[in-house]
């Protein structure tokens, strides 16, 4: 293997391809790609996963590279731009915001492993692309120079389309397991196709299988259980000064994900405008239903709700780059810091949901309630996509009364 020296440089050239390329573009293309990308749902479901041609499109404009260090060959944009393009990309298909989000968000996590797997993971072209699941969590077993891990993990988002995958794995240790994400190359892993749900069919969340895999002790990242959100004990990145690859990991983490229901949620309003722009009322006079009032205020309720959510989510990601900024000045990311941004982004979630309800209602049954209207999936895809553990309401509520008040416990 190279140098580190030699390494940075070589992948410090790797920025001329996308040299030009601004935070405004990428959002732009993404907008372009709406239209294209609300076009394939119905064959992202039928494969039970996104197709291949379209995951080419993306990675070569450079999607995938969003948070990617420069170093590495990636943009190293900022959180904001992130979560706005996922919004975006949500708003074509809740599916593909979903793998996007999670798959190109991962950089963000590598930056904290030791610096020999980021060397490996970027390989000479920077191409990096990773799936994860956190449950069950694998086993791990330790051996000399790393670990034997063997484990069948559920819901790997995007794992078709990756060239790692970073789990969960507890280590056998005589104090008891001790929590640590791995990195796995793809042609280590095993994939079997039991994603049969009622939504979110198109995102290929498969089950990962490994046995008796050795992993190296410099692919392992040690880091405090699920209910922290599987958060670095060590936040520092060695390899960038970029103070957001050093900042605490779950705020990022959960809103993420949160960017998905909003863009979806969304989608769902641009339906709605098309709904009362092309359909006349039920009853006399039969005028188009934009001219109603009715619907003229659910509109308007709808989009304020959703309006709310996308600002509050931006808002919440420049937030997270004051923090880490403070971070890298010896201000400690508090936990009642981290639960704030997570506080904003599932709260954001429960807007878009509730924008949705208002706007399936309005929409009618002969139209938004019929199979193979738009209206129909994205029901199926928020149910779904409602149910992951990190956007639970009751669960961060908790966690922020049980830390405010943790003198009193």
């Amino acid at each position: 293997m190279a140098t580190a020296a030699v390494d940075r440089v070589e992948r410090a050239s790797l920025v001329g391809t996308y040299a030009g390329l601004t935070a405004r573009d990428l959002l732009a293309k993404a907008q372009e790609l709406r239209p294209r990308l609300r076009a394939m749902e119905e064959e992202a479901e039928r494969q039970g996963r996104l197709p291949q041609d379209l995951m080419e499109e993306l990675d070569a404009a450079g999607f995938f590279r969003i948070v990617q260090p420069r170093n590495f060959g990636g943009l190293e944009f900022d959180v904001p731009t992130f979560y706005k393009v996922m919004m975006e990309l949500a708003r074509g298909s809740t599916d593909v915001g979903w793998v996007m989000a999670l798959v190109s968000g991962q950089p963000m996590v590598l930056a904290r492993f030791p610096e020999q797997a980021q060397f490996e993971a970027y390989g000479a072209t920077g191409e990096f692309r990773a799936s994860g699941s956190f449950a069950p969590p694998g086993k791990a077993v330790p051996v000399p120079g790393g670990y034997r891990v063997t484990a069948a993990w559920q819901n790997g988002s995007g794992c078709d389309i990756s060239t790692h995958f970073m789990p969960l794995v507890m280590i056998e240790a005589k104090e008891g397991p001790q929590p640590a994400q791995i990195l796995i190359d793809r042609k280590d892993f095993e994939i079997v196709d039991d994603w049969n749900v009622i939504g979110m069919r198109g995102t290929g969340s498969k089950r990962v299988i490994v046995n008796d895999l050795f992993v190296p002790e410099h692919r392992v990242m040690r880091c405090h259980g699920m209910m922290r959100g599987a958060e670095p004990l060590d936040l520092a990145c060695k390899t960038n000064d970029n103070p957001m690859y050093s900042s605490a990991l779950s705020p990022f983490l959960v809103s993420q994900t949160a960017c998905v229901a909003v863009g979806t949620a969304r989608a769902a309003l641009d339906h709605y405008e098309e709904i009362l722009r092309t359909k006349k009322s039920a009853y006399p006079p039969y005028r188009e239903k934009c001219t109603d009032p009715v619907h003229q205020r659910n509109y308007g309720t709808a989009f304020r709700l959703v309006s709310t959510a996308e600002a509050a989510l931006v808002q919440a990601g420049h937030e997270f780059m004051d923090y880490a900024r403070e971070v890298r000045d010896g201000v400690e990311f508090d936990p009642m810091r981290a639960l704030r941004l997570r506080s904003i982004a599932v709260h954001s979630v429960q807007l878009g949901w509730e924008a949705f309800q208002l706007i399936f209602h309005a929409g009618g049954t002969s139209t938004a309630a019929r199979e193979g209207h738009p209206l129909t999936r994205i029901l199926r895809n928020l149910n779904v996509l409602r149910t992951h553990a990190v956007l639970q309401l009751e669960d961060v509520a908790h966690a922020v009364g049980r830390t405010a008040f943790a003198e009193a416990n």
